[in-house]
């Protein structure tokens, strides 16, 4: 299948093409720079109308806990001092120049609503155009739909309620007192940051590890890239031995404690309170939850899903022509990391060349 020119009677986009990419994150951009070497005649799309959107749209101070020597995707090292710690709007700047480098053929404003087989290949949809596409490298993140238990519900509508996806500053909470569910990463920077100026109790979800920001001078993140366990493959009897939670990276609980209250998981809830696991009722003006995300494949037609809703694909590679990039673990530990990415993107984008020139 040849490629063609970007018609504007599709959506300015071409009505053809080897490789569709969807998503312009850090997933596509890097898997995009491999397609781009090999020589592959490819689109990316993006539903956004700017790179790196997802990262503007997390809260205001958020900072990476991966200094920028590991936050580079293949080819382009992040800008500064590698021991640094980026602010999140960096990210969007340095997706911006990276696309730029490597001349990609990124389209934003793009979403994509549907992919389907179609004639041996794919049929890509958007709400403005179709394109038929060889193979299609789904690269839209780890990190898609917002979950919030459903027990929330029953929470009072006097009760404030939002997901840490839609928080960016305390200015957004009421006074009074805030629960935060939720002691990973992002609960736990959300819960320091407001209790600057609030009463904050955090419910803890399940045990993690801690692991220092830095350990003898060095980033944490040197001391698990040089021994090697985020590129242990998941599927080694070694690695599900060492399946344990991402750890909370650089929190001191003994220092939170002293300006926050720390409860159990929190299980039900019942008017203005929270019920916990050993029977406590946490009241609260504000809930804050910090309890994570799960894949939307609604757009993946079933054929392209398993059984169980699930695409099928070998560590990110899809025997049909339909691969991943980015997912949460689809490898290894960094395979959703923005710094470590890169190595599935050039796995991943090798087959695509390989089986593009086939």
């Amino acid at each position: 299948m040849s490629g063609t020119n970007a018609s504007a009677g599709n959506g300015g986009l071409p009505s053809d093409v080897d490789v569709v990419v969807i998503g312009a994150g850090q997933a596509g951009l890097a898997v995009g720079q491999t397609l781009k070497q090999a020589g592959v005649n490819f689109v990316i799309l993006d539903a956004a109308n700017e790179l790196g959107v997802s990262w503007t749209h997390r809260w205001d101070s958020l900072r990476l806990f991966t200094s920028a020597r590991y936050c580079g995707l293949p080819g382009l090292p992040f800008p500064g001092d590698p021991d640094r710690y980026p602010a999140k709007d960096e990210v969007p700047h340095y997706f911006r120049s990276y696309a730029a480098r490597f001349e990609l053929p990124v389209h934003l404003g793009h979403r994509v609503t549907s992919v389907g087989r179609s004639d041996g290949g794919f049929m890509v949809t958007t709400p403005t155009a179709r394109i038929a596409a060889r193979q299609v490298v789904a690269a839209v993140g780890a990190f898609q739909t917002p979950v919030v238990p459903e027990f929330s519900k029953r929470l009072a509508p006097s009760v404030t309620q939002l997901h840490s996806h839609a928080y960016r500053n305390p200015d957004q909470i009421p006074a009074g007192k805030v629960a935060v569910v939720g002691s990973a990463n992002s609960g736990l920077q959300i819960a320091t940051e407001l209790a600057g100026s609030r009463e904050v109790v955090v419910c803890k979800g399940r045990k993690q590890p801690r692991l220092p920001q830095r350990i003898l001078g060095r980033d944490a993140f040197w001391w698990l890239s040089k021994c090697g366990i985020l590129r242990l493959p998941t599927n080694t009897p070694l690695a599900r031995r060492l399946a344990m939670p991402d750890p909370v990276v650089g929190a001191k609980i003994g220092e939170l404690a002293r300006s926050m209250s720390f409860v159990e998981r929190v299980v039900d809830a019942d008017g203005t309170q929270l019920v916990t696991a050993d029977g406590k009722r946490i009241e609260a003006s504000t809930v804050l939850w910090a309890t994570g995300y799960r894949n939307d494949w609604s757009w993946l037609s079933p054929e392209l899903r398993g059984s169980d809703g699930q695409p099928q694909h070998d560590a990110g590679i899809g025997a049909s022509g339909l691969h991943f990039v980015g997912l949460y673990r689809m490898r290894n530990r960094g395979s959703a990391l923005l710094g470590f990415v890169g190595r599935d993107a050039q796995r991943v984008g090798a087959a695509v060349a390989r089986r593009s020139r086939r």
